[in-house]
């Protein structure tokens, strides 16, 4: 539309100096009609002068937009290397450096419950070459330091909900339930009395026990610290009573005999833990699912975004990608951006 409005505009321009030259010259001599002639030949070759060179910067800029990506792309991980999300990273770098014909690095960027990586997806160009994949601490964290931590709706774009995984309720082999119902039994009676371990404030599994706690109208200590491991090492040696954490993170303690494994804090059953009983059937309403996803700063091409999310949904159908997650305690899956956005929000 802009072409054609520009190259009239041009066109109508050039018919009026032509015309005018025509009503002047009338009657006038050979030199002045070939003069007349030169005017109309250099007019007619500026026209197309014109409507080449729009012509190719139109074509050039829908290239753009349909070559993309045109060079690497990163995937900032807001937290340390070794960790699930760090390992889901890898994972769908490798994916789509093979689906989008272009290579895709990880950048580890830790700080502040994992803010400071995602800060700096945020504040990127919004052309799709600079990603954040992250878990639901992008949403507890900002509910906990909003002023720190990037609003999850307005500085980001969803692109995928990848994985979800639940967390296992895990208790110090002294602690005197089996069971949910007679976990819950046993907080009612002592009130106060017993502690739960997290990974900081505003960390994923301390909000699964707060909601628990909420829901169950129980009363437990709250003692936060920096990871799994140190929490774990004090629940094993009594210091706290119980922690919710992901199977990996846990499963081996079990296994081992050091601690004990009560329920799951998926809403049914899970394919992560199938022995285990969803602690809704003790306290009906409840399910918290950590979530692992990938997003792009706000504002970034609807077009890009769609074919970042078709790309990812290819990876994490796949066998490979679904084994993966399993022995991250997690269960693969696909989505759309609006699904993902319907989470976060």
């Amino acid at each position: 539309m802009r072409l054609s409005i520009m190259l009239a505009h041009h066109c109508a321009g050039r018919r009026a100096v032509v015309g005018a030259s025509a009503l002047h010259g009338a009657g006038a001599d050979t030199g002045d009609a070939a003069s007349e002639a030169g005017s109309r030949g250099r007019a007619l070759r500026a026209v197309a002068t014109v409507v080449l060179s729009m012509l190719a910067g139109a074509a050039g800029a829908q290239g753009a937009q349909g070559a993309y990506p045109l060079r690497p792309i990163t995937i900032v991980v807001p937290f340390s290397a070794g960790g699930s999300t760090d390992a889901f990273a890898r994972q769908l770098a490798k994916g789509l450096t093979e689906g989008l014909k272009q290579t895709v690095i990880v950048d580890n960027r830790p700080g502040a419950g994992g803010s400071t990586g995602t800060a700096h997806v945020a504040k990127a160009p919004a052309d799709g070459y600079t990603l954040v994949l992250t878990s639901s601490s992008l949403s507890t964290y900002a509910a906990v330091q909003p002023r720190l931590a990037p609003h999850p709706q307005k500085s980001l774009a969803p692109v995928a909900l990848f994985a979800t995984a639940p967390f296992v309720l895990i208790v110090s082999n002294a602690f005197p339930a089996a069971t949910p119902t007679e976990l819950l039994a046993e907080l009612r009676r002592r009130p106060g009395h017993y502690s739960y371990a997290s990974a900081g404030p505003g960390s994923t599994n301390h909000f699964a026990t707060e909601m628990f706690k909420a829901m169950s109208a129980t009363s437990i200590v709250h003692v936060p610290y920096r990871g799994a491991t140190p929490a774990m090492t004090d629940l094993v040696g009594g210091q706290v009573q119980l922690t919710f954490s992901t199977g990996p993170s846990v499963m081996p303690y079990v296994r081992s005999g050091r601690a004990r494994a009560i329920a799951i804090s998926s809403a049914a059953s899970s394919p992560v833990a199938p022995q285990l009983q969803p602690l809704a059937g003790a306290v009906p309403g409840y399910a918290f699912e950590q979530w692992f996803g990938l997003l792009a700063p706000a504002g970034t091409p609807p077009e890009v975004v769609s074919r970042l999310n078709e790309e990812v949904n290819k990876i994490v159908t796949g066998r490979t990608f679904a084994e993966h997650a399993r022995s991250e305690g997690a269960v693969a899956q696909a989505s759309t951006p609006a699904q993902f956005a319907a989470v976060i929000a």
